[in-house]
């Protein structure tokens, strides 16, 4: 994604109708030729714009909220609901009220925006936003919304490696800080112009780096510093209700076409490119994973699809508009055979509790697919080649250290983070409330009664 630039408001009609007539003809020529050459906003491409951002808020709520819910065990249910919900009107707040500038101000810092944008200061229904073509712009509002469903859904992934022990309170105040510490940083640095990472040359399509990296190793550090689960390896822990999961992960699917495509900024080719890629690539990650816990276990289990599911779309984000359908294929695929790997044997090795696989499928699904892009992009392999200038190895070691970057910002940050918040309110809820459920301790209501 590209920096914002405003387009200069139409107000000469006065100082032309006051000029003599050769001044009114020179005038008029010079509006005809200007004309000529100045981007466009194209209707259609609003249109698309709008229906995109809706599309992820469609993810987080109730997508993401469905997927997580039906992980977890009834008593949490509503929990996992409510943090969903809380975080999604958290994020949207602080994104408009300075969140947005510190991301897309309009800095030549190459780690924040700045705060020219503060409250959206000098931004109206006539303020224009760049896309990726130089003829067509949109309305910087439609971005503006477009990006805060970004900023929503990337803390909201977090909450799966610690979900069924946090304190309500405690989560709100973490994301609150991360969001500013963390995530503005890096959507600066990876999608505006003026950006550490884009000015590597690092490709991210549509969030590799900056949403599922970035809250894939918040997630682990997360887990980590709270600690594993009441019971765990004792206690029956498995989900409460596939048929949920499975839903939330369709409602995904269906969103992140909106995650993706909508990440081109206009409705053109490149939005086709992002949108079969993100049918492919889903598809040959649900197969893999099949497979391969066919071969581990001796049956595929739904469970097992839908992380594929997921594992595929988290892989092709990065790449969605840079890869062709074929290459989009194996790379899901590859990224679920490794998300696999890590979900059912590094895990339980290093005894970990990422409770929903958060690091597991996003964080390392990320890697693979941010990685992965500097790969499949090359012309041989179906892709849509890179600068001139570029190869292969040569992209991909910058997204090696585009990688390597957001996983030390984000990983040094969040553990401060999480300290610091211990410290000042304490992270867990007690034994007896965990036992209990977050449902009825942290929000006094149940998600189903007998």
């Amino acid at each position: 994604m590209k920096s914002l630039l405003k387009t200069t408001s139409l107000g000469l009609v006065g100082l032309v109708a006051a000029a003599p007539a050769w001044a009114q003809d020179a005038a008029a020529a010079a509006t005809d030729a200007a004309a000529e050459v100045a981007p466009v906003m194209d209707k259609g491409d609003v249109a698309w714009m709008m229906t995109s951002t809706l599309l992820v808020l469609f993810m987080i709520l109730p997508g993401l909220a469905l997927f997580y819910g039906g992980l977890v065990r009834t008593k949490n249910m509503l929990s996992v609901l409510m943090q969903c919900t809380a975080i999604t009107a958290l994020a949207m707040v602080m994104w408009v009220l300075f969140g947005y500038s510190m991301a897309f101000g309009g800095s030549t810092s190459p780690y924040w925006g700045g705060l020219a944008k503060v409250f959206l200061a000098g931004i109206g229904p006539d303020t224009m936003a760049a896309t990726f073509s130089s003829d067509y712009v949109i309305p910087e509002f439609v971005f503006i919304a477009f990006q805060m469903t970004f900023s929503a859904i990337t803390p909201a992934l977090i909450i799966g490696a610690f979900a069924e022990r946090i304190k309500f309170k405690s989560l709100l105040a973490f994301v609150a800080l991360w969001l500013i510490v963390v995530y503005y940083p890096v959507a600066h640095m990876v999608w505006d112009a003026n950006g550490l990472l884009f000015g590597m040359g690092a490709l991210d399509f549509a969030g590799g780096t900056v949403v599922h990296i970035n809250a894939g190793i918040a997630a682990l550090v997360g887990a980590l510093v709270i600690g594993p689960r009441v019971g765990l390896g004792k206690d029956m822990m498995a989900p409460h209700s596939l048929t949920l999961t499975l839903v939330g992960a369709g409602v995904l699917w269906v969103g992140w076409f909106g995650f993706n495509a909508g990440s081109a900024l206009e409705a053109n080719g490149t939005a086709t490119l992002a949108m079969i890629n993100t049918f492919t690539a889903t598809a040959g990650a649900i197969l893999a994973w099949c497979v391969v816990e066919g071969l581990a276990r001796g049956k595929a289990s739904m469970l097992g699809a839908a992380s594929g599911l997921v594992a595929g779309l988290v892989a092709i984000t990065p790449a969605a508009g840079a890869v062709g359908p074929v290459g989009a294929i194996f790379l899901g695929a590859f990224a679920s055979v490794v998300c696999y790997f890590f979900v059912a044997v590094v895990k339980n090795k290093f005894g970990y509790d990422d409770s929903l696989d958060v690091f597991g499928i996003h964080g390392v699904g990320g890697i693979i697919g941010a990685v992965g892009t500097g790969i499949f992009a090359a012309p041989g392999l179906g892709g849509m080649g890179y600068v001139e200038g570029i190869t292969m190895g040569a992209q991909t070691m910058i997204q090696i250290k585009a990688v390597l970057i957001t996983i030390a910002w984000s990983g040094i940050a969040s553990f401060v983070l999480y300290k610091i918040i211990d410290v000042v309110m304490g992270l867990r809820v007690s034994t007896d409330e965990e036992r209990m459920g977050l449902d009825l301790a942290s929000h006094g209501e149940q998600a189903y009664h007998n």
